[in-house]
């Protein structure tokens, strides 16, 4: 086993704000500190801060440990990875380890250094790549946000049509053509207070119209860059343009997960020991990336749905007394290995 210690001399910790990054750069040798800055997070706050960290390591083996590499510490990282430095991701500081030292941001520059000197190299978390797998990233935080402000009007004009007598069958849930009869109402000749209630169900209903329309190119989208990034991926049973980016960009590239068992631990799909004494047992992970746990749900649901080998599965495991739930659970491990070496296969 080789540790961070062992390959690099230097380690730099960086705290990442939106305004200013933090860093502080430990010898691993010794664990001393070399020296602790601050610079903007612009870009000639970034060159600063560059020639800061070859300067002060003095052009020896330096590696970056980055808290937030998808967010604030996006640019950082990028420019770092750039000029030729190592990157790798850490985790945010927990609470409990904040109680004798407390918090500021040279302390929590330094604790990131120090959480990756001992660490194991090929446990080393690597930062997502930027590109087209942003660009996943960017398009899965839109459909989440457009689909959540579309159901939202859907629920407003339901209960809109139900409380106000508009001549609209509302005792089951509006259908798509409801909707568009409903968008393409004329409202000139109506009396000054049902104009206003015609008028805020036609608002309502354009609204559900154009988000359906943006949810459909984004899903196209989607599918797009899933299949540059992962070819024949969308192939897999159970595996859509939603999901598909989901997976991918969870994976990112070749090297981020170490194994397969990484890749359920990262989505919170691996079960904990939770055993004590003559009690063996285990629980769930409530941690991970929950985006792709719910991607690999939707693939076991879809193949319990039609597939025969899941379903023929299911039935044995039913006999044997699980339930249904502990199925879902048992099979969504079974499935997570199975796309994990179709990302590896596929992904170039």
């Amino acid at each position: 086993m080789t540790i961070v210690a062992d390959q690099f001399e230097h380690v730099v910790g960086i705290d990442t704000h939106a305004r200013t990054h933090t860093y502080c750069l430990v010898e691993t040798r010794t664990g001393g500190i070399i020296d602790t800055a601050t610079f903007p997070t612009t870009t000639a706050g970034t060159n600063r801060a560059i020639s800061w960290i070859a300067r002060r390591s003095m052009g020896t083996t330096t590696l970056a440990a980055i808290e937030g590499t998808s967010s604030y510490g996006a640019g950082i990282a990028a420019a770092l990875a750039a000029s030729g430095f190592e990157v790798t991701e850490i985790r945010p500081i927990a609470r409990p380890s904040r109680a004798r030292t407390g918090k500021s941001d040279p302390i929590d520059a330094e604790a990131a250094a120090r959480s990756v000197i001992r660490e194991d190299l090929d446990k080393l978390a690597q930062p997502r790549r930027t590109g087209d797998r942003t660009a996943l990233r960017v398009l899965l935080a839109a459909r989440a946000l457009v689909d959540q402000q579309r159901t939202a009007n859907r629920n407003a004009l339901t209960a809109l049509v139900r409380s106000i007598d508009l001549s609209v069958d509302a005792r089951k849930p509006l259908t798509d053509t409801q909707i568009a009869t409903i968008a393409a109402w004329r409202t000139s000749r109506d009396d000054a207070t049902t104009r206003v209630f015609r008028e805020e169900a036609r608002r309502l209903a354009k609204a559900v119209l154009e988000q359906t329309e943006v949810l459909q190119e984004n899903h196209r989208q989607l599918g797009q860059l899933t299949e540059a990034l992962a070819p024949g991926l969308q192939t897999v049973p159970g595996v859509g343009a939603v999901t598909g980016a989901i997976l991918v960009a969870a994976y990112s590239h070749h090297g981020r997960v170490r194994s397969e068992a990484a890749f359920a631990a990262l989505g919170g799909i691996a079960p904990l020991p939770a055993s004590s004494g003559n009690t063996t047992r285990h629980r769930l992970s409530r941690s991970g990336d929950r985006q792709l746990n719910r991607a690999v749900d939707v693939v076991v649901r879809t193949r319990l749905s039609y597939d025969p080998a899941t379903r023929e599965y299911a039935s044995r495991r039913r006999a044997e007394g699980l339930s249904n739930r502990e199925i879902r659970r048992c099979l969504k491990r079974y499935v997570c290995r199975a796309l994990y070496r179709e990302l590896r296969t596929r992904m170039t």
